[in-house]
């Protein structure tokens, strides 16, 4: 089994999440910074690492756009951090919340959620099991993801 190191934990997460440059040494030009945008979704069926599961549709729904940026995703020393990442938990968190647009039908047990690389069909690139599912039906508030509440973790 193997392990990435701080060093490359918080290069990586700097780089996906906070559209920073990739900053190792001998990376070429070509490897840039990460995605400008990720997407934030729901899901009522669980998804796996080769498998969609099944995302919410109708009644509004929209997936959420977070830019990639230090304000928006947390360094992996503190949650709310808006300096490069120097932490040793490889973990990262949304600085703001993320709500989605008011229901107007009913959306269902939302089970899981997702972050994409595109507002509609895209790849999905990370998910997890909510804590607690949730029953969201036509009328109900915007559902929301307080900060920090999306947490993110390379390897440990």
């Amino acid at each position: 089994m193997t392990a990435f190191s701080d060093f490359a934990e918080n290069k990586l997460i700097d780089w996906f999440f906070r559209a920073q440059a990739i900053g190792i040494t001998g990376a070429s030009a070509a490897a840039g910074t990460g995605p400008s945008t990720l997407y934030v979704g729901l899901l009522t069926a669980a998804p796996s690492d080769s498998a969609a599961g099944t995302e919410v549709s109708g009644g509004s729904y929209a997936r959420v756009a977070v830019t990639s940026s230090l304000a928006n995703w947390a360094g992996t020393q503190s949650a709310g951090s808006t300096t490069a990442s120097s932490g040793t938990g490889g973990t990262t968190s949304n600085n703001n919340a993320i709500t989605f647009p008011a229901p107007t039908a009913n959306w269902g047990v939302v089970t899981h959620f997702a972050v994409y690389d595109a507002a509609s069909a895209g790849n999905l690139l990370f998910y997890a099991a909510l804590t607690v599912s949730k029953t969201i039906n036509n009328g109900d508030a915007a559902p929301s993801f307080a900060a920090a509440a999306l947490t993110f973790q390379i390897d440990n």
